[in-house]
Formats: structure tokens, C-alpha cells, sequence
């Protein structure tokens, strides 16, 4: 689109991507990864971020994988429902990888870097799922991330992702929480709203469109 620059230079070369998973534990290690989500990002001539594409894979448990009980509770998804149309880890992460890489070329961008709620959660089960999948070109940074519970705790004194949704003026439906894609495309917005109230209150910043 004519009204989006690439923002290489906005980030020092990384694309902002967001990420959110389901999963069934807390061990990245140990634990399936039953659900992923990437939302892509775009920067338009304003140097306003926006939300651009969204990838979703609903995955299939990696053999041998721990699925506890509390953890399916709380995200509601049965891995082998025969609706869910699950892929294995592989090959969602592949999905996912090339729409990313193209996303990372369009911007101009040298890699992506992962966007999360507790990032550091989310970026743990891609690094190993990777690892275990033998995925050789994984586009994210091995261990840097943007987390949106500082950001949203310096902007709006708020930690929790649905009360930093609410306190940056955005809509949260509590019904949808806990799908991939729906938290991830509520982190992004989140992310961008923050970013974007703070490119208003700086004027011009290193990397702005001519």
C-alpha cells in the first residue's frame, strides 16, 4: 500500500512482530504448543504504527508432550478435537516463518523481533519448537524482545492485558480471551497505541520518513 513506508530504519533494523501462543504448561521445554499467532506490523508516512497481516496454526502436540489439565482449562482447547485442523509444529512454524521473512524483506528490515505479554513466555516456546523441529531460518532474534507489560506499565500504570487494553481506550471482549489470535491481536493494537502516543509526544525521532 502506497500509504505504508518500510520501517528498517524505525527499530534499528527489526520488525516488530507479535506473538502469542496456547500452550499446555508453562515449561517451554516439556510442554505442547497447541496454538500460535503472529500479527505483522506496518508503518505508515505519519511514523504511526499499525496492525498489518495476521497468521494463525492451530499445532499438533509434539510427541511426548505434558498437557496439564488446569493449562486446558483456562484456554478451553481440546488438542484432538477433530475440528481444531491442528498442524505439526513444523510445519505451522514454517507457515508462519515465510510470511514473517517476506514481512521483515518488505520493511527493509535486517530480522524480526518478537512482540509479547510476558514475551520472554512466548519467545521461550518458538526458540523450542525450533530447536526441536530442526527449523534452520528462524527470522526472530534468539533472546531480544519488546515486552508490553513494561510498556504498558510505564504508559498506563497497568500490567494485566485486558486492564492496559481498557486503559489505552480499546475494547476487550473476555469471551475471546485466551485464542492465540485474538491476545495477539490485542497485544498489537496495545503495542501500537503505545508507541503511537509516544511518537506524539516526541516530534521528530531518528528513523522518521522523510
Amino acid at each position: 500500500m502506497s500509504d505504508y513506508v518500510p520501517m528498517g530504519q524505525r527499530f534499528r533494523g527489526f520488525l516488530p512482530v507479535v506473538v502469542d501462543v496456547e500452550t499446555g504448561g508453562f515449561n517451554s521445554q516439556t510442554d505442547a504448543l497447541l496454538q500460535i499467532a503472529a500479527i505483522t506490523l506496518r508503518m505508515d508516512e505519519m511514523g504511526y504504527l499499525h496492525r498489518d497481516q495476521t497468521i494463525s496454526r492451530h499445532v499438533v502436540p509434539f510427541e511426548g508432550a505434558n498437557l496439564e489439565p488446569a493449562s486446558l482449562e483456562v484456554n478451553g482447547i481440546d488438542p484432538w478435537h477433530p475440528l481444531r485442523l491442528a498442524i505439526p509444529e513444523r510445519e505451522a512454524l514454517q507457515d508462519l516463518f515465510k510470511e514473517i521473512r517476506r514481512a521483515v524483506a518488505e520493511n527493509e528490515c535486517t530480522r524480526a523481533i518478537l512482540v509479547g505479554h510476558n514475551a520472554a513466555f512466548d519467545l521461550g516456546f518458538v526458540n523450542a519448537a525450533v530447536a526441536r523441529t530442526g527449523i534452520k531460518r528462524n527470522p526472530f532474534h534468539p533472546f531480544s524482545n519488546f515486552d508490553t507489560v513494561t510498556l504498558a506499565a510505564m504508559a498506563y500504570g497497568q500490567t494485566v492485558l485486558a486492564r492496559a487494553i481498557r486503559a489505552a481506550g480499546l475494547e476487550w471482549n473476555s469471551s475471546q480471551a485466551h485464542s492465540a489470535t485474538y491476545d495477539a491481536e490485542m497485544t498489537a493494537d496495545l503495542f501500537c497505541a503505545i508507541l503511537n502516543r509516544w511518537r506524539e509526544s516526541q516530534g521528530d525521532m531518528p528513523g522518521d520518513p522523510d
